[in-house]
């Protein structure tokens, strides 16, 4: 599992890795962003939680409530705007970037190596997650628990304890952010700590880890038990489907995930090599939990694609882990130190060019202007019909007007929008929302089933409530057959002043699509506008009484 050499004597290189850190995480600090699809999720469960609703009694969901709870924190201290959300993300990546440095460390990797690991990681990883999403957080929190119960490994006093509860404690955290990453993070660490536990004669451990994350878990549930805390199973109402399923894995597995097999195959490699040279290779405690890490992580991204499929890249975290301990195996077969300035330079250039998507889209900006294209869009005109390239070889028939991203721009008016880039027609259409003369009213009673959720700020009306009242609209996702139809009622009995509903036809009933067929029925129309989203068209319908 060790280099060669393992540590650099020069402190500046050996701590190298913390600086790439801070700088990657801070990054988005200094930026405007443009409003990002399903981010209004987000914002609205961190805002119930930062008004003092309780999940389950104020609005149901799911799913645990973890991944709120750092950004809620975040809108008490710096205001619930947008914005915020990126600082909340900062520090979230700032901690998992620290914790997978220590889980590094603690496998004692040759500074070399752990640095260009660290690159691997901010650049596929970190950089892309500049937003606080589920699919992400579930992560995080897992590597943080893995970096503790690896504290646990290495140490051979009681007070290893208090890093095996430490480790209980956020693999629980991680599964109440989302079930599906957390048991798989909870899977690969009962295999890790029933290796140890064999190896070590010390069965006590396996059943400390067992009883303490399933105290953690009772102590963390209980209290919401009181409420609807069945909600997160939809208990008591079909439909009831999985995530899941045996023949999406196999056609995962054997028509995709090319890089999880391909890193499957060096790692079998590089085992084989250890084994023909160690003939007690499986008996050594370090190496072993280095490869069932390595695999288990794997093995997770490989099922959390599946479960967790949007957006696609949310399982792309197995790069580093596999990479770390590929590296390190080709490090010790062919005896090179990645410690010498050379070697690692080499190797953090290729790594560069290798992940390059991380940071192109920022350089582009400035080789577009140095070498620009001879013609991007088909003209109606004969100067460029006969201009093909990558570009222009097919038409675009879509008839749907869409606004460019380069248009979009900042509403300064709201708080909550400030550093976020919208499409010119949602500004418009807010600006019209401003005017309503119903809105201005305190009473005023609003269902705001649209993206633009950080409005509920914005305009100061009382948001309802209660222990059926999902968090999200998504059919069949956190809202369901009885929620819906209390919301059809509800239309129907024109409990509403005003409604706004986001209309996305191609997606199936991320709003519900009967609902809208309710206030076309009960509710007119007054004025619709596009809702900020890249690339699926949606529109935002305003319905009154």
């Amino acid at each position: 599992m060790k280099s060669k050499s393992f540590y650099s004597k020069n402190s500046l290189f050996k701590n190298a890795d913390i600086y790439i850190i801070i700088f990657f995480c801070c990054v988005p600090l200094f930026l405007s962003f443009p409003y990002r699809v399903n981010i209004f999720l987000s914002w609205e469960g961190a805002y119930r939680l930062y008004l003092g609703q309780i999940p389950y009694r104020d609005f149901g969901l799911p799913m645990g409530f973890m991944y709120w709870v750092v950004p809620a924190i975040f809108f008490k201290i710096f205001e619930p705007y947008l914005i915020t959300l990126v600082k909340a993300q900062v520090f979230l990546n700032l901690i998992c970037c620290l914790s997978f440095r220590g889980i590094l460390k603690k496998l004692n990797l040759a500074d070399g190596i752990r640095i260009s690991v660290i690159i691997v990681f901010c650049l596929s990883y970190i950089l892309i997650n500049f937003w606080p999403w589920y699919n992400n957080s579930v992560i995080i929190y897992e590597i943080v628990a893995l970096n503790f119960l690896f504290a646990f490994f290495i140490r051979e006093n009681n007070r290893k304890y208090i890093y095996l509860i430490l480790s209980c404690f956020f693999f629980f955290i991680s599964f109440f952010t989302k079930q599906d990453g957390g048991f798989l993070g909870f899977a690969i660490a009962f295999a890790l700590v029933f290796y140890n536990a064999l190896i070590t004669k010390k069965w006590k451990d396996l059943f400390l880890f067992l009883i303490c994350y399933a105290a953690i878990g009772f102590m963390i549930i209980f209290p919401f038990t009181q409420y609807s805390f069945g909600y997160w199973f939809n208990h008591g109402q079909p439909p009831h489907t999985a995530r899941f399923s045996a023949q999406d894995l196999l056609n995962e597995t054997f028509a995709g995930s090319q890089w999880i097999k391909f890193y499957f195959l060096l790692i079998a490699i590089i085992v084989a090599f250890k084994v023909r040279n160690n003939k007690n290779f499986f008996k050594q405690r370090s190496e072993i939990l280095f490869l069932l890490l390595t695999l288990g992580i794997l093995t997770e991204a490989l099922i959390f694609g599946i479960t967790s499929y949007t957006p696609p890249d949310n399982n792309i975290f197995y790069h580093s882990f596999a990479l770390a301990y590929i590296i390190t195996g080709l490090a010790e077969i062919t005896a090179i130190d990645f410690n010498r300035y050379r070697y690692f330079f080499a190797l953090a250039v290729l790594i560069l060019f290798w992940w390059s998507g991380g940071y192109w889209q920022y350089l582009n900006r400035i080789t577009a202007r140095l070498f620009p294209q001879q013609a991007t869009v088909v003209k109606n005109d004969s100067t460029a019909e006969n201009v093909i390239n990558q570009h222009t070889y097919m038409l675009n028939l879509d008839t749907n007007h869409y606004e460019d991203e380069s248009t979009w721009k900042n509403i300064d008016s709201l708080k909550a929008f400030q550093k976020i880039y919208l499409p010119p027609s949602t500004i418009a259409g807010i600006q019209r929302l401003e005017k309503m003369p119903v809105l201005k009213n305190k009473d005023v009673r609003v269902l705001n089933m649209s993206e633009l959720t950080p409005l509920d700020y914005e305009f100061g009306y009382t948001l309802e409530r209660g222990e059926n009242y999902p968090l999200w609209d998504h059919l069949g996702v956190c809202m369901f057959n009885k929620q819906c139809t209390d919301f059809c009622n509800k239309i129907k009995s024109k409990q509403y002043d005003v409604v706004l509903f986001e209309y996305v036809p191609s997606l199936n009933n991320f709003y519900p699509f009967r609902i809208r067929d309710s206030l076309q029925v009960y509710y007119n129309k007054t004025d619709s506008f596009f809702a900020p989203r890249r690339p699926t068209n949606g529109m935002i319908e305003v319905y009154v009484k």
